[in-house]
């Protein structure tokens, strides 16, 4: 079975004005790396999956966790059309550079 890996890409831009705000955030930030997502930019976040249907049912999990404030969003991106992302400043970071779909095994 060959996998056709998708990507979830987050966006998110979180109220930081008081101390329970920052503390929303640093918590919603947290729960994103923990759960493998890895920082592309400031407030944009990305995970690999299998296939489309792992990443649908992962939209489900993460909808029971995001903070009730502040925007989210969600776009879901074939790993050919995330490998056509063209850096215009600066580079790949080492995790980048590491968390491909050619780092997985395919079947």
């Amino acid at each position: 079975m060959i996998y056709n890996f998708v990507r979830i890409i987050l966006f998110f831009d979180l109220p930081m004005n008081t101390k329970k705000e920052k503390r929303v955030y640093q918590h919603f930030r947290k729960y994103l790396i923990q759960n493998g997502y890895m920082m592309m930019q400031f407030s944009v976040y990305c995970k690999i999956f299998a296939n489309r249907e792992a990443a649908v049912n992962h939209i489900y999990i993460l909808k029971r966790n995001i903070p009730k404030e502040g925007q989210i969003r969600i776009m879901l991106v074939t790993e050919k059309q995330y490998s056509k992302i063209q850096i215009i400043v600066g580079g790949k970071s080492k995790q980048e550079e590491i968390v491909t779909s050619e780092s997985f095994t395919k079947l």
